[in-house]
């Protein structure tokens, strides 16, 4: 049995939850998100919890059971409290500000790259070198970060670019510090 699969997923008092067949929609405070899950899962809500069981004992069904769990567990923690990501940004010149909706990031190209976060997903920035992405969807929220932090990842000899905050980053030595071995 999967340890994580069997764990109830506790559901706050503000947030509503209705299971149609294999889709379960999830209403909060924040918004609302819906998604369909594996056959080989079923749910079954006591009250204030909700219980993942698997149809059967196949491969497929183990896979799939810890998997829909966290799914279910991501998408009520998302409408009751959100999620956010932070990025820094290091580097001489490097910063990032927000136009709109959209944000623009001097990360050392000839011209500002621009990037325009999709539906229900904020952008922020603080002190021009801190990013601060959240939403709802844990699963989109983590993508934005991604593919901003691909458009300048943080190299090894100085560490400029862009990382997720508290990332360490392994340096290497340059051209001088070889020469001394």
């Amino acid at each position: 049995m999967s340890r994580i699969g069997k764990r109830p997923i506790p559901i706050p008092p503000k947030v509503t939850l209705t299971i149609e067949g294999q889709q379960i929609t999830v209403k909060g405070p924040k918004g609302e998100l819906s998604r369909v899950l594996p056959a080989q899962v079923l749910f079954e809500q006591d009250g204030e919890t909700l219980l993942v069981k698997r149809r059967d004992e196949s491969r497929v069904a183990r896979q799939r059971h810890g998997l829909s769990r966290t799914l279910v567990a991501n998408m009520v923690d998302g409408v009751s409290k959100g999620f956010e990501k932070r990025l820094e940004i290091q580097g001489v010149g490097y910063r990032a500000q927000v136009q709109g909706k959209n944000l623009i990031l001097n990360v050392g190209y000839s011209k500002p790259v621009e990037m325009n976060p999709p539906q229900g997903i904020t952008v922020a920035v603080e002190n021009n070198t801190n990013v601060i992405i959240s939403g709802i969807d844990k699963e989109v929220v983590g993508n934005i970060a991604a593919q901003i932090r691909a458009v300048r990842p943080p190299e090894p000899y100085k560490g400029k670019g862009i990382r997720y905050a508290g990332e360490q980053v392994r340096r290497k030595a340059g051209k001088a510090g070889k020469a001394k071995k």
